[in-house]
């Protein structure tokens, strides 16, 4: 739909309220925005469309790709920008040229987005030190220094009507309800299943904590990971007076009026509240964030590969995640890019039954890259390095599934690996097998034959993999698929496993599988934007008034995933883009000792 063929929705005698800006989403994008805008001076209203803020942020692992920090530079890893250059290209080769204005403004934010968010609201980091880029065997791929996640955060330091506004943790990606941080925290709750002292100590002192929460709370208060990115940003928000509001349904944008009919000019929105519809204006600007549409059935199956119905896809994103701010875009004429190397951010997930009649989605996030498992099709033989990216584990999985046929795999392991490592949702030793076995999510057999028929895997072809891949892995070597030869792929390992921390047998019955599906964490697919974050039209033409952040504005990355948190990195950048492009903000200034945030 053009500009010119948009009418302005009815809006006569409805209630109206004015800020500068109006942020629709509350993710890492929307929060973003709003804290930079108010920190800057701003009036920000903040309208979420669920009972709770932080959308698919809140359920993520909260890591975003921010390379170039101070972090970095305090730690003594001083890196160009043309290196992060260097290896973006190398990851998206054509694409990077149709991106590389967006990309190049979000290299200049990030360092500054950082150090702004760290040192002038309640969002600090823990640097991703030992964090390597994906694509290792590239040049100019980080070994590390290149990301940052939130610090654990503690709720008791929010008030409690904040509190009640705040995701939980997603229960398939916690212990009990309690999330798990990356780094230091996993590995000693991992280092407790191997019967090591200090990991039991670390585990009986985290649940214990957790327990209590539960009892006084009704809640975990120890947040970690993508819920403690959003309650920090929340706050922040809060603290600086944006208001937050929740159950609250953007429906349609509205343009300014001019006589002459040049109103080009986003100039509001129109929300439903609790109390009815009511409309939004917007001095300087309105942001679409979101999340994208990965729960849009229709457009998953119009752009989805091997998605014939439409329900072959399973999503970690929140059920509100329906392209609304995509669908308001394109009614004011904005341009919607969906030819980008994978609609997108893939993540292999399986499937959780429970006892309720309800079904999960987990994540396989870390067990893939432990020694001692493989991924196989139907037909028993490996289809990529299960230690690369969850992104290419789907990937390789929708590419080695023929046409009409459904996409899955199943994630194979052994009885060593069950009891030192997590295999999808099943939990290591001391946690019990039998509910998973019971639900049937996880599969048993005294072997490999047994295990395949219960599977309806090729028995031989699974048999004949398995003893391809044991003999080589114990002299730690994948010749089929190169597993283990990069920093990302062993860091992703056990780093006690030697010769190669990413490579195991599978020796030891019975042996165990889980089926993965394909899954993920939100598209890449979405709104044109510019180096501002403000949204083109089919011309190429800014639409004013109007800027997206998140999973609503398409992947600067181009449908490709070269590091972990490429979705949340420039999330929060563009979103600190936008909020100073609202507010005038000078140029960015920074010497050894100004730094203009």
């Amino acid at each position: 739909m053009s500009i010119s063929s948009y009418a302005n929705p009815p809006t006569q005698g409805l209630p109206t309220e004015t800020f500068d800006v109006v942020v629709v989403g509350s993710g890492a994008g929307g929060l973003s925005a709003a804290v930079t805008a108010a920190y800057h001076g701003l009036s920000v209203c903040v309208v979420e469309k669920a009972e709770v803020l932080g959308g698919a942020t809140s359920w993520s692992g909260g890591w975003a790709w921010t390379p170039g920090t101070h972090y970095a530079k305090e730690d003594g890893v001083v890196e160009s920008k043309e290196e992060f250059q260097t290896y973006l290209k190398n990851v998206l080769g054509e694409r990077y040229d149709i991106e590389a204005d967006n990309i190049d403004a979000f290299l200049e934010a990030a360092p500054h987005m950082v150090e702004f968010f760290a040192k002038k609201t309640s969002l600090d980091f823990t640097p991703g030190a030992k964090i390597r880029d994906i694509y290792g065997q590239l040049p100019s791929a980080g070994t590390g220094h290149r990301s940052v996640g939130p610090k654990p955060f503690n709720l008791k330091n929010v008030k409690p009507s904040l509190r009640k506004k705040l995701r939980h943790q997603l229960y398939e990606t916690s212990f009990l309800g309690m999330g798990i941080m990356a780094g230091p925290d996993l590995t000693k709750f991992l280092s407790a299943s191997q019967l090591d002292p200090r990991g039991w100590i670390h585990a009986t002192r985290r649940v214990i904590t957790h327990i209590f929460d539960l009892l006084l709370h009704g809640r975990t208060m120890h947040l970690v990971n993508g819920t403690a990115l959003t309650a920090r940003l929340a706050k922040s928000a809060d603290d600086l007076g944006v208001q937050l509001r929740t159950n609250t349904t953007a429906l349609e944008l509205i343009r300014d009026n001019k006589e002459d009919g040049a109103g080009t000019r986003i100039s509001g929105v129109k929300v439903q509240g609790a109390s009815g519809s009511y409309v939004l204006e917007a001095n300087k600007g309105v942001v679409l964030a979101t999340g994208g549409f990965p729960n849009n059935v229709e457009l998953r199956r119009e752009l989805f590969p091997k998605t014939p119905t439409g329900q072959e896809h399973h999503t970690l994103a929140p059920q509100e995640t329906t392209g609304d701010g995509l669908r308001m875009a394109q009614d004011v004429g904005a341009h919607f890019v969906n030819d980008n190397n994978s609609p997108a951010a893939w993540c292999p997930v399986s499937l959780v039954p429970y006892f309720n009649g309800k079904t999960g989605v987990f994540p396989h996030i870390m067990d893939r890259a432990k020694p001692g498992s493989i991924g196989v099709m139907k037909n028993g033989k490996r289809f990529v390095n299960e230690a690369n990216g969850y992104f290419n584990y789907v990937d390789g999985m929708i590419k080695a599934t023929k046409d009409g046929e459904p996409v899955t795999s199943w994630q194979i392991a052994d009885a060593s690996f069950v009891r030192k490592y997590p295999l999808g949702m099943a939990k290591p030793f001391p946690m019990p097998l039998f509910p998973y076995l019971a639900s049937g999510y996880l599969k048993k057999g005294k072997t490999l034959e047994e295990l395949a028929r219960k599977c309806g895997i090729d028995s031989e072809g699974l048999k004949t993999t398995v003893e391809e891949f044991n003999a080589a892995a114990r002299n730690g070597q994948d010749p089929e698929f190169g597993r283990g030869e990069t920093e990302f792929n062993r860091y992703g390992g056990d780093q006690k496993v030697e010769p190669n921390p990413s490579l195991g047998a599978l020796e030891k019955g019975p042996f165990y599988a889980v089926q993965v599906y394909p899954g993920s964490f939100g598209t890449f697919a979405g709104i044109a934007a510019n180096g501002q974050g403000a949204v083109l039209n089919e011309q190429g033409e800014v639409i004013e008034g109007l800027f997206t952040a998140g999973n609503d504005r398409n992947s600067i990355m181009g449908g490709f995933y070269p590091a972990g948190g490429v979705n949340l990195g420039p999330a929060l950048g563009f979103g600190y883009i936008i909020g100073r492009a609202l507010a005038g903000a000078e140029e960015y200034e920074v010497s050894e000792n100004k730094s203009t945030l």
